[in-house]
């Protein structure tokens, strides 16, 4: 026979083996993308890296965007994040790391939608909203915030040398070695380092100097410097080989090994 106890026991057996049912299928979640067709159609129209693509890559470049958007979540706040705004989120992500087959943003599990730009705080109201993307650290951990306005200027305006998602991306990718310090240890051989670092402070020299049509946000720290310099790259490379031949060939060596 049973008692209270016992009956007490069985149904806190319950709810906790249900709540480790919940928990390992939201890890498991998987986010249905838009059709394949949408996909194709906007990157076609909006992200220029993917149309310089030769048949095959735009195939492979698809298929990543696909994966990335059945792993990750992407939540408006206090905004409709539309197909467009998920397609440009993903194509951003993929673009610094389409040369590395299998990469995958481990330091990344959801990326929040803002309407516009936000305080450091994450809060969209008030003054000093100045911060158009940020990667999350402590509670925000694994977390991307963005502005919405932003992310599709960024893709939009062709004739520029920004691109906020980019920008954002490529701290995840620096900070896949524990520090967003500017140096990407898992993709810059040994060798490299040095003269990249180098090549960091004196470009960040001739911002300061105005001799440099780098965005001077890039002498903030050598984590920033990399992230404008990587925006550059992928936005404008034509015009970065022309301007910055030595930049840019460290960067491809970075990003196109």
């Amino acid at each position: 026979m049973y008692t209270t106890t016992d009956l007490l026991l069985f149904l806190i057996s319950m709810i906790c083996i249900a709540f480790l049912i919940y928990l390992f299928s939201k890890k498991k979640q998987f986010f249905e993308p838009p059709p394949i067709e949408i996909v194709k159609n906007l990157l076609e129209t909006h992200v220029r890296f993917y149309q310089q693509l030769n048949a095959t890559d735009k195939i492979k470049f698809e298929s990543r965007v696909l994966a990335f958007l059945k792993k990750i979540r992407i939540t408006g706040v206090s905004t409709t994040v539309e197909d467009m705004d998920r397609v440009l989120i993903a194509a951003a992500g993929i673009v610094p790391i389409f040369a590395f087959e299998g990469w995958e943003y481990r330091n990344l599990h959801e990326v929040l939608v803002y309407p516009g730009s936000f305080r450091e705080d994450f809060q969209i109201e008030g003054s000093g909203r100045d911060v158009l993307g940020m990667v999350g650290n402590g509670a925000m951990q694994n977390v991307m915030v963005i502005s919405q306005h932003d992310l599709r200027k960024g893709f939009q305006i062709t004739s520029d040398t920004s691109n906020t998602a980019i920008h954002e991306f490529v701290h995840l990718m620096d900070q896949t070695d524990g520090s967003i310090d500017g140096n990407i240890e898992a993709l810059l051989p040994h060798q490299f380092a040095l003269p990249f670092l180098k090549r960091i402070h004196q470009e960040m020299d001739l911002i300061k100097n105005g001799q440099s049509d780098l965005n001077p946000y890039g002498t903030k720290n050598e984590a920033e410097f990399l992230a404008v310099a990587a925006e550059y790259f992928f936005e404008q490379p034509q015009l970065m080989e022309q301007k910055h031949p030595e930049l840019f060939e460290l960067l491809k060596q970075l990003f196109e090994p």
